[in-house]
């Protein structure tokens, strides 16, 4: 069956950096956008960052611009978020999505929801 599966959430201090994995499997998502959403306790779950299908486009929300990088490998359909300068804000569960595009994804178009991963910032 499709399946999207998060990694490499964990606990780090103010500053530090972390990089979360999200393995998509089987064809279908290999055209398609993928990205990030973020929901912390008692709030909505927010974008965070996508990536195009061939990887040439990328977008961030401005919380985490200049701080967060997206990448994708299409042999293995596995998505990556490196996030430095880690700050007590960005303590959420993380979510992989798929969607048909940057565009569609945005507007909570979702294809694919992964089960999430816990990134907690703490000093």
């Amino acid at each position: 069956q499709a399946q999207i599966v998060e990694s490499g959430g964990g606990l780090v201090q103010p500053g530090g950096s972390l990089r979360l994995s999200c393995a998509a499997s089987g064809r279908t998502f290999s055209t398609y956008a993928m990205g990030w959403f973020r929901q912390a306790p008692g709030k909505e779950r927010e974008f965070v960052a996508a990536i195009s299908w061939n990887g040439g486009s990328t977008y961030y929300a401005d919380s985490v611009k200049g701080r967060f990088t997206i990448s994708r490998d299409n042999a293995k359909i596995i998505i990556y978020l490196q996030m430095n300068s880690l700050k007590p804000e960005d303590t959420a569960v993380y979510y992989c999505a798929a969607s048909p595009s940057i565009v569609t994804m945005r507007g909570r178009n979702i294809s694919s929801w992964g089960q999430g991963t816990q990134v907690t910032v703490f000093s």
